[in-house]
């Protein structure tokens, strides 16, 4: 704790002649080690406090500068130890400056009035009109996002949400602002009302209004030249730089906007990505991706979401107004110049390749193609789960993962096949068996939910369905056996048991956080009662996700009773041989469809362009000087490795199996 005194008059007096002043040099407090040599051209008004100022900053290309504080104006300010402040052409106001900070070249830096610095902000996202606003605060995770956004039919919910927001809001209401340690602010122009966490950077930052900036010494923040954000929060980790726009915003961990990308009041979660487009009235969930100029992403909801250059959409018939949203579901994808008219609800892990008018909704029918032809909108379900381009999408997600703060607000699930998506496939087996018994197998076309499907992707669909479920129960079971010693059934049966009831029934996906949806449903109550904070809250969230295996077994375990007819105890050996020969033959098909996938990228069509002015042979050399060969490729080894390490598993439990005790 810094102990601060007056200043002597002889202190005083080197101040004058080094051209500082003062309104009233007795409200100019000092630590006890204070040395006036590295102050010059300060005028000092209100009440100030400054530290000592001893080391020396290495600038690049060798330039070393000397704390201190020069050329500025200083109005109510605590400036900490070892700070070098220069060129403040205005002045700073209402500020605590963290130890180490450097801050050069800098229009404005000013409280003005009570803020709550981006606390409370809200903002109207899917819905331009309003009825959707999400209050942002500091600690904001996608899940909670969620459920402020979606579940207006609980208005006791939101309104409780609502309240505990605000509450925390006002606590952060302050007439001074912050600058934490060892924070760089370089050639930067106005700062008003703004925020700044420990070792943040920022260089060439036009306007910054309103916000707070929770950057940390794990997980800095970056600010770079041009860019101007209002009403905003930032979090650890994120990058906003050149020349971006950020209005009524939250952006999350990890997150990258730059290159003249324009946000206006949307949020971003985990990871998000949005460079030289736009986005307006957003939910961006963890792994939102746009990285185009000609993209542009309107209210609606996205999350593990690929935008393809051109991807549009719109959210107003020329009615009433912008007051239409969409819903993608986790994994989209969009091609190039691919559009949806809202309102509109897109099935997981669905590619979206053309025009769309319809409204359609395949949100019971995931991992599809939905293709136009000729205005209309086809349906070719469950054909993403053959194909390279998912399961590499679902291998880089973790590694990906940019978030380097130690307390990650967004719990993410990077499981592709789990009691949400399992539960999806489920219904889409049910609902394609029902188009085809309605249609009496006399139709090569059906139509669902403004789309049409042709028989024989039906078929299929159901196949390939089929084949995932399999693969999902399998994965479950082999996951409590494959590790474990086992001499008799009933070990067996202990082995299988749940460890709690909770995750029978229905899955959600909260923007990452796949979740049962009873024990969501507590946590709303609890919410709704006021016996939940914010921190509850997340806590709950972290806490479902952590002990996700568990429950997730739960849910495995009773699906794996429904297809036996009988409870776990009652199993036999012959029953688990049975469905791991299955879930062999499961993982074999569909690595083998993705096999055919991945070689897609190698057939002849692949190579056009490659061996200029050169014969065939040469072509072939280009191409593999290039690309490498099929056969050596790293995702396609991974691919045949995966089939051989999963066939020796299914073997070698099968074996044990038949030596057990029944």
């Amino acid at each position: 704790m810094t102990t601060y005194r007056p200043l002597a008059d002889k202190e005083i007096a080197t101040l004058t002649v080094y051209g500082c002043s003062a309104e009233n040099w007795k409200n100019v407090l000092v630590a006890e080690d204070f040395s006036p040599a590295f102050i010059s051209n300060v005028h000092f008004s209100g009440t100030i406090h400054l530290g000592s100022y001893n080391i020396v900053f290495e600038i690049a290309n060798g330039v070393k500068k000397h704390s201190g504080i020069y050329n500025c104006l200083l109005h109510n300010c605590i400036v900490k130890n070892d700070v070098f402040i220069d060129r403040v052409h205005n002045y700073i106001a209402n500020y605590e400056i963290g130890e180490g900070t450097y801050i050069e070249n800098v229009d404005l830096i000013a409280v003005e009035g009570v803020s709550s610095f981006g606390n409370g902000v809200k903002v109207p996202i899917m819905n331009e009109g309003g009825g959707r606003e999400i209050p942002i605060f500091d600690s904001l995770s996608a899940p909670l996002a969620y459920m402020l956004a979606l579940y207006r039919y609980r208005p006791e919910l939101i309104r409780s949400l609502q309240d505990l927001i605000e509450q925390y809001s006002i606590k952060q209401q302050s007439d001074k602002g912050s600058i934490g340690k060892n924070v760089r602010i370089v050639n930067c122009g106005s700062l008003k009302n703004i925020r700044i966490g420990d070792s943040a950077i920022l260089e060439g930052t036009t306007i910054l209004e309103n916000g707070t900036i929770n950057s940390n010494e794990q997980a800095p923040v970056k600010l770079g030249f041009g860019v101007k954000c209002y009403n905003f929060i930032i979090g650890s980790g994120s990058s906003i730089t050149d020349s971006t726009t950020v209005s009524g915003c939250f952006v999350g961990q990890g997150c990258v906007l730059g290159n003249n990308f324009s946000a206006l009041d949307s949020v971003f979660f985990a990871n998000s990505q949005g460079l030289l487009g736009e986005a307006a009235s957003i939910f961006a969930g963890p792994y939102t991706v746009t990285h185009h100029k000609s993209s542009m992403l309107l209210a609606g909801m996205f999350s593990f979401f690929n935008a393809g250059s051109g991807t549009n959409q719109s959210n107003h018939m020329y009615k009433l107004g912008p007051i239409h949203q969409g819903v993608t579901e986790r994994g989209v994808k969009t091609s190039s110049d691919s559009y949806l008219s809202w309102p509109a609800k897109i099935g997981a892990f669905t590619f979206v390749m053309g025009r769309h008018t319809k409204h359609s909704d395949t949100s019971e029918l995931p991992f599809s193609y939905l293709i136009e032809n000729n205005t209309d909108s086809f349906l070719i379900p469950a054909i993403n789960l053959q194909s390279a381009g998912t399961i590499r999408d679902a291998q880089k997600w973790p590694k990906r993962d940019f978030r380097t703060d130690s307390h990650k607000l967004d719990p993410i699930n990077f499981n592709l096949l789990n009691p949400y998506s399992i539960q999806k496939i489920m219904k889409g087996v049910e609902v394609l068996k029902n188009i085809q018994d309605a249609s009496n197998g006399n139709s090569d076309v059906f139509s669902y939910k403004n789309c049409k499907i042709k028989k024989a992707f039906l078929l299929k669909g159901i196949d390939l369905y089929n084949t995932a479920i399999i693969k999902f129960l399998g994965n479950s079971l082999i996951s409590r056996l494959k590790d474990a010693e086992f001499k008799s059934i009933n070990e067996i049966h202990q082995l299988l048991k749940s460890e709690t009831d909770k995750g029978s029934g229905e899955w959600i996906d909260l923007s990452g956080l796949i979740a049962p949806k009873d024990d969501i449903d507590r946590l709303m109550v609890s919410i709704e009662n006021k016996s939940a904070g914010l921190e509850d809250i997340q806590l709950q969230f972290e806490n479902i996700h952590t002990n996700y295996d568990k429950l997730a077994w739960t849910w495995a375990s009773q699906k794996l009773e429904e297809y036996w007819g009988k409870p776990i105890d009652k199993i036999g050996a012959d029953d688990l041989t049975a469905i791991i020969e299955l879930w062999k033959a499961s993982v074999v098909k569909l690595d083998q469809l993705i096999y055919s996938d991945a070689r897609k990228e190698f057939d002849q069509s692949s190579k056009v362009g490659f061996g200029i002015d050169g014969n065939e042979e040469q072509k072939q050399q280009d191409f593999e000087s290039v690309r490498g060969n099929f056969e050596n490729n790293a995702f396609v080894q991974g691919v045949l490795n995966h089939i051989k390490i999963k066939t020796e598993l299914g073997d070698e439990l099968i074996n044990r199996l038949s030596k057990i005790n029944q």
